[in-house]
């Protein structure tokens, strides 16, 4: 589908055309009206938003579509909205809305894999951390770098050259108040824009076209210890944000605002202040440094019309300063940190919770993707949404009310003994909890977690969820630290540098969400295994800390293909069709912050490849 068709159908979408007559082509997403102004917890607001206009007849609408070219598969199948994105193109980060990772595409087969050749390559011009995921829109790809990030890209998908470049002055001063690295995940696309989130806590919007700026905000300050460093969530009229600085004594939040204009239309913040309901479970004023940062993606559900995003630690990481320091935390158990959220798309106001740490003292972040899926449970159909929490547990939940499907751990978990399916919470074991100058040693997983924020995928040919998983311990103990805006505050100490057993530090794990079982691995011996990408070829992809690019098949993990890109490979890599013909790309550039806090074992990762930054993209040879 080109750019304009997909603008035209965008369009549509968030109410700014007049409405298209009865079809069997149903729309990516359905009509909507204008959104109200509001702020959940926030305690701002502003005047409704102005009333849509409508620029273009019915006619000119089908005309402009009939010109651009033909309808993406899901429009023409009448797929389910939640994973509505086009086979012939990759969108958003996450693939769709749903963030599976997962393409319809099969041009690439298990078959032929192994015919895939280099068709070209892009250096990114810089070298750190690279964790972008590209787009491909119409016939070019939008692709961001790390630090800042120091450039956008809009490269022509076929051959890689330059269309426009975007070089933001982001101030060199960002560094103290990042916490794990310069990197950038990303940008958003929607009506013919590109959003650029930047380590400064700004948020841009660019003309896709030109690469024109078009507006700028501030979405918090950056020297309070905020950056942001994951693209923003794109739907109907609206680009929506979260910030990271869980380990600077932040207090989250989730903002969103208008797609053409910048202006805010709510902020809902993630810990409740005084009178809301949940800030209870802080002692005294701890909840103004409590952390529950939103710093990796949101996920969307049309039809339900809810965004879901995850939180971060509760801060600092010592417990002492905000709960009871033991496992009999009570009413102290910091909402909504290290938590599963769902916000009503327009209002912002959160319809439901699922905190997966309470009182978390092990810096286990709930922010993981959330993957939507439609699943038979017990021989009943649930509208799930799943998730491989840093707590070491494979999360699924019913994404309409939040409610505890099932819970099992998908790595080692020592820390708890389980899920209480009745409380829903964490089964712990008390000498697993650090307290104040108190260590609790080998605790499994270490604080990267079963899985970080790199990306697992869903596969709907397989119906199995495709984990990139760490197998490292940890031990970790509080200590007394007082608060600094602006500085670290973590009030604790660890020593992570801890292999779990097995002789193996990352696998790539096969997962049967609805057995809740492992169906196969592929074991790593380095950790930090790049995102996952599934495909209707029967592939799965995915890349590790020594540069190899690997396809794998689906039903069995035999590897059928790699490929080494001498740079290590942190992202998932994405698939596209363009001109008949199905590429695959991914960017490379190895991990530098992250590695710093494990010791001997960081340092094997630092020396299996050096720094790089490129955009290589992959297609079948004769």
């Amino acid at each position: 589908m080109s750019r304009v068709a997909h603008e035209v159908l965008s369009s549509i979408s968030s109410g700014d055309a007049a409405p298209a007559p009865a079809s069997r082509h149903p729309p990516l997403i359905a009509p909507h009206g204008p959104d109200p102004i509001h702020a959940a917890g926030a305690g701002t607001g502003g005047e409704p938003a102005a009333a849509p206009k409508e620029d273009d007849t019915v006619m000119s609408l089908l005309t402009r579509i009939l010109t651009a070219g033909i309808f993406s598969a899901a429009v023409l199948t009448g797929a389910s909205p939640t994973w509505a994105q086009s086979s012939n193109e990759w969108l958003m980060y996450g693939g769709d809305y749903a963030n599976t990772r997962y393409s319809t595409l099969s041009q690439i087969t298990t078959q032929n894999v192994n015919k895939l050749r280099v068709a070209w390559i892009r250096s990114l011009g810089s070298v750190e951390s690279q964790e972008s995921t590209p787009l491909f829109v119409g016939d070019t790809i939008y692709v961001s770098t790390s630090t800042g990030p120091r450039f956008v890209f809009a490269l022509n998908a076929k051959d890689g050259t330059l269309k426009w470049k975007y070089e933001p002055e982001v101030p060199q001063d960002v560094g103290p108040t990042v916490c794990c690295g310069l990197d950038n995940r990303g940008v958003a696309y929607a009506n013919g824009r590109v959003f650029v989130t930047r380590l400064d806590a700004k948020m841009v919007a660019l003309d896709a076209n030109t690469g024109k700026e078009l507006w700028t905000v501030t979405v918090v300050d950056y020297k309070a210890g905020h950056a942001i460093t994951s693209p923003p969530v794109v739907y109907k009229n609206l680009v929506v944000t979260g910030y990271a600085g869980g380990e600077y004594g932040v207090r989250g939040a989730v903002q969103a605002y208008k797609q053409d204009t910048g202006e805010l239309v709510w902020k809902t913040f993630t810990i409740p202040g005084p009178g809301e309901p949940g800030n209870d479970s802080w002692k005294g004023d701890s909840w103004k440094t409590g952390g529950g940062s939103t710093w990796y993606v949101g996920s969307y559900d049309p039809k339900l019309n809810l965004v879901y995003w995850g939180t971060s630690n509760a801060g600092p990481w010592g417990g002492h300063t905000r709960s009871t320091d033991t496992s009999e935390y009570g009413q102290y158990t910091n909402l909504h940190t290290a938590s599963q959220l769902a916000f009503d798309g327009d209002t912002g106001k959160i319809v439901w919770a699922y905190q997966m740490t309470p009182a978390d003292v092990w810096d286990y972040d709930a922010v993981n993707e959330a993957v939507l899926a439609d699943l038979t449970v017990g021989g009943q159909a649930v509208p799930a949404l799943m998730k491989a929490d840093r707590n070491g547990f494979f999360y699924v939940l019913n994404r309409e009310t939040g409610k505890l499907v099932s819970a099992e751990p998908f790595v080692n978990v020592n820390w708890a003994k389980g899920i209480d399916k009745g409380t829903t919470r964490p089964i712990e074991d008390p000498e697993k909890r650090p307290r104040l100058n108190q260590w609790a040693r080998n605790v499994c997983p270490n604080l990267f977690g079963g899985k970080n924020w790199e990306p697992m995928s869903y596969s709907q040919q397989s119906r199995l969820v495709y984990i990139p998983t760490f197998n490292l311990c940890m031990d970790i103990a509080g200590k007394t630290e007082s608060y600094t805006p602006g500085k670290f505050y973590l009030a604790s100490e660890f020593d992570l540098d801890k292999a779990d057993a097995g002789g193996h530090l990352s696998e790539l794990k096969a997962w049967d969400p609805v057995k809740q079982s492992a169906v196969w691995g592929i074991k790593e011996d380095l950790p930090f295994l790049g995102g996952v990408m599934s495909t209707a070829g029967g592939l799965v992809f995915y890349g590790n800390t020594r540069g190899e690019l690997k396809a794998v098949d689906a039903k069995t993990g035999s590897v059928l293909w790699k490929f080494n890109l001498g740079t290590g490979i942190l992202q998932s890599p994405i698939t596209y069709m363009f001109d008949g013909k199905q590429y695959l790309a991914v960017v490379a550039g190895r991990i530098k912050g992250p590695p710093s806090f494990l010791g001997k074992i960081g340092q094997k990762v630092i020396d299996a490849t050096a720094e790089g930054g490129m955009l290589v993209v992959f297609e079948l040879g004769n």
